[in-house]
């Protein structure tokens, strides 16, 4: 049996959230920083924290900058291809970090989107070949400082809908 039907299954009966956070818990990148993974019912939130622990410390004692990079990586497209449905693809094309200051305890990050922007974000990929939408989160830590600044572009489209020719179809 394929990994994603599985998971299909297992969404249907537990509540996709749930499948969610038990993937998140047992996630090798996630589990060896200390990631811990928290979404709502209908996957319109997500949390995330990272504690401040040996195995996520740099050279200077402060978060490593990739554990804070894994922490928001995947989040913004799984809530996507939930929200929008079996009708829409969905991946992730881009990120960008900016570090504002070093992170020295707990920090979290909190993804969330709305029913409008889902909704937005399904209109266009209706009506063009594809969408790149980008959303932006930020990681702060327990006094509410802004630690980093995450921007995600993501990559949406129809499974039905034109694709564009690829740079080398045509190519003499």
């Amino acid at each position: 049996m394929k990994l994603a039907s599985l998971m299909a299954q297992l969404g249907t009966r537990l509540g996709k959230h749930r499948v969610l956070w038990w993937i998140a818990r047992l996630y090798p990148p996630f589990v060896g920083a200390g990631i811990r993974v928290r979404a709502t019912p209908g996957l319109e939130s997500i949390d995330v924290e990272l504690p401040l622990t040996w195995w996520n410390r740099n050279y200077v004692g402060t978060h490593y900058g990739g554990s804070l990079f894994s922490m928001c990586d995947p989040f913004f497209m799984i809530m996507l291809i939930e929200r929008l449905g079996p009708d829409y693809i969905v991946w992730d094309k881009a990120s960008r970090i900016r570090f504002r200051r070093p992170g020295r305890g707990r920090v979290r990050a909190h993804f969330h989107l709305s029913d409008a922007q889902v909704a937005a974000i399904r209109a266009e990929a209706d009506v063009q070949p594809r969408t790149e939408p980008t959303l932006n989160v930020q990681v702060v830590d327990d006094h509410g400082e802004v630690i980093a600044e995450v921007e995600r572009t993501l990559h949406v489209r129809r499974k039905d809908g034109p694709r564009q020719a690829s740079r080398t179809e045509g190519a003499a």
